[in-house]
């Protein structure tokens, strides 16, 4: 083998996680964490569990530290589809980090497209309009700010006000 064809050559994630992409998935960045693996597609962020990597796609990716060698990612659930909710932080310890740590900052901060917080009574809430990897236009969702207190009557007004941001986001 040649001296350039070694130069060329690069490491690659480990079957076990690249058997789990789609077809379409592509690496980005990668880095060792222990036996395991993350590895940073165009979709999301596969993470390592006990049952098998798991995609946690961008968009719904709310914030991700690095801090001492440890990868936190805190993941948004969707309810009711409009609410963004906080999951536990989940972290790992990454072994060889690579370049994964400010690749998966990048692609959270490209991710999101505009945020707006309203002030409400009680409290406030922020709307998050984000790219949805492999689809055109925006997705709009809405988040409570903490200590603001949940509702029906609060839901109704965040509705509303999406409505109206997706209906803009359609227009543009």
């Amino acid at each position: 083998m040649t001296v350039r064809a070694l130069l060329r050559r690069r490491e690659r994630p480990p079957e076990a996680v690249l058997a789990t992409l789609t077809p379409d998935e592509r690496v980005v960045s990668w880095a060792d964490a222990g036996a395991e693996a993350v590895v940073a597609t165009q979709f999301g962020l596969w993470w390592p569990e006990v049952d098998g990597p798991r995609l946690i796609r961008w968009q719904h990716i709310d914030k991700a530290t690095w801090h001492d060698d440890v990868l936190t990612v805190i993941e948004a659930e969707v309810v009711d589809d409009f609410l963004l909710v906080d999951r536990e932080p989940a972290a790992v310890a990454l072994t060889r980090p690579r370049d994964l740590p400010p690749t998966v900052r990048k692609r959270i901060e490209q991710n999101i497209v505009r945020t707006e917080l309203l002030t409400i009574a009680g409290g406030a809430v922020r709307f998050v309009g984000r790219r949805r990897p492999g689809h055109d236009g925006v997705v709009w969702w809405a988040r409570l700010e903490p200590g603001t207190p949940d509702g029906e009557q609060l839901r109704a007004a965040i509705r509303a006000r999406l409505a109206i941001l997706r209906a803009s986001e359609s227009r543009d």
